[in-house]
């Protein structure tokens, strides 16, 4: 299982660079499955915000879709022009993330400067989550 690593945060970087090359507040998700492949993924942003989805929506349906766990995720956004800050999963993604267990890594902005990361386990992000006394 590969860990979350400066890898993973350049290859999230690296796609919302090719996909969004100009503009601010853009996003996007990469995370790796249990055999090390990347995926990647970000959202369109619709009129009616209502139907928004998280960056890490399609990395999570390919996943599933190709049947392969997922061990480790990422969020960027950028908020200007080269500067590229940490997300961390919001609760809907953490949920979604559940999915394959607690020990998913998450990468978390530092306190101090979220453009620097840190990894947290959806255990550790979520020590109370409402579905454990159910889980195998």
């Amino acid at each position: 299982m590969p860990p979350l690593d400066q890898k993973l945060i350049d290859a999230a970087i690296g796609f919302l660079a090719e996909r969004f090359p100009q503009g601010h507040f853009q996003g996007a998700a990469a995370m790796y499955t249990a055999d090390g492949e990347i995926l990647v993924s970000t959202a369109p942003g619709f009129e009616n915000t209502a139907v928004d989805l998280c960056h890490e929506t399609g990395a999570i349906c390919d996943a599933f879709a190709k049947n392969k766990p997922i061990t480790a995720s990422v969020c960027v956004t950028r908020e200007e022009p080269g500067v590229y800050a940490i997300v961390a999963a919001c609760g809907v993604c953490q949920e979604r993330l559940w999915f394959w267990g607690g020990d998913v890594e998450i990468a978390v902005p530092q306190d101090d400067d979220n453009t620097k990361w840190r990894a947290v386990r959806l255990h550790d992000m979520a020590p109370h989550y409402w579905r454990k006394p159910y889980m195998k």
